[in-house]
């Protein structure tokens, strides 16, 4: 496995959504939410996650999107593309264009709705591991790609690909999180990826988080991943807590219906659309994650004014 300094893909890279304006990318939009990121002491920025609907996007957009985050981020964080699809020839164009354009990192999601056995799952992410210079991870996410990987296969992968590093994992399963770490040491990088299990997860040894919430909270991530490393525990459940909440009103309805609500909501981007099948947050759920916002003090309360 490639060695990579102790600094760097580790910490709160959070997935960014991706903004639309009357149908279309709003690329100045995007490159604002990047901004925004290196502002409140995110330690990276994934471009194209599952946060960033890339199913609803063309393979030009999702490049476009690569190349205006590695310009608006100026270098002063890494960027790690996702150019994971459900084919092998359009992964790896994806791919291609990330390296060229300057991402630091790869995240190739597991092929989705094809249900791949094992043996070719190693085979691809073999070809598309031998294509690239770059560090790569796996995406495991079963629960919308509806297929697994297991240890077996990692090995097999690592053991053919230097480059591969580790991975996102986005299933509740923190046991197998562990597997991996004493099977790969504590260096192979593992992600979390589910907001509930961001805590616990990195107290046994993962070295960051691929959360969506951090498109709302960056700083607070951002401190829980920088508790842990210091060993400071207690404040890192504290965090941990603070965002229990909002961790859970991300997955109120399909993500991100409910994070580009809250972030329209508190005026982080500047308009809250989803591209068909995709839509909206309904009233009901607008109600319900107002009741959130509050309840963690991010909605100002009303002044109230004196009758004279």
């Amino acid at each position: 496995m490639m060695k990579l300094p102790k600094t760097f893909l580790r910490g709160s890279i959070p997935p960014l959504i991706t903004p639309f304006r009357n149908g279309r990318v709003d690329y100045d939009a995007y490159a604002g939410l990047v901004e925004f990121q290196v502002r409140n002491g995110s330690h990276g920025i994934l471009v194209n996650g599952t946060t960033s609907e890339p199913a609803s996007l063309t393979v030009e957009e999702r490049n476009r999107v690569v190349d205006v985050a590695i310009e608006a981020c100026a270098g002063k964080l890494p960027i790690v593309a996702a150019t994971g699809s459900q084919n092998l020839h359009e992964t790896s164009a994806l791919t291609e264009h990330a390296e060229k354009a300057g991402a630091d990192a790869i995240l190739i999601v597991t092929p989705y709705y094809t249900r791949p056995p094992q043996r070719g799952l190693v085979e691809y992410y073999k070809k598309l591991g031998k294509q690239t210079s770059l560090p790569w991870m796996i995406y495991h996410i079963p629960g919308r790609a509806a297929v697994s990987v297991s240890l077996d296969t990692l090995d097999k992968i690592s053991k053919a690909c230097p480059n591969f590093v580790g991975m996102k994992h986005a299933v509740d399963d923190l046991g197998f999180a562990s597997e991996c770490l004493d099977h790969f040491g504590m260096d192979f990088r593992i992600f979390v990826g589910l907001e509930d299990l961001s805590y616990p997860m990195m107290a046994v040894g993962a070295c960051g988080l691929m959360n969506a919430v951090g498109n709302l909270q960056p700083k607070k991530l951002a401190r829980m991943c920088e508790a842990v490393w210091a060993g400071d525990l207690k404040k890192a459940q504290k965090l941990h807590y603070d965002l229990f909440e909002i961790n859970q009103a991300v997955f109120f309805d399909t993500n991100p219906i409910a994070i580009k609500y809250m972030m329209k909501k508190l005026g982080i981007m500047p308009k809250n659309e989803h591209r068909l099948p995709m839509a909206p947050a309904t009233k009901k759920l607008e109600k319900r994650l107002d009741g959130v916002l509050k309840r963690a003090g991010l909605l100002k309360k009303p002044a109230h004014r004196k009758v004279a």
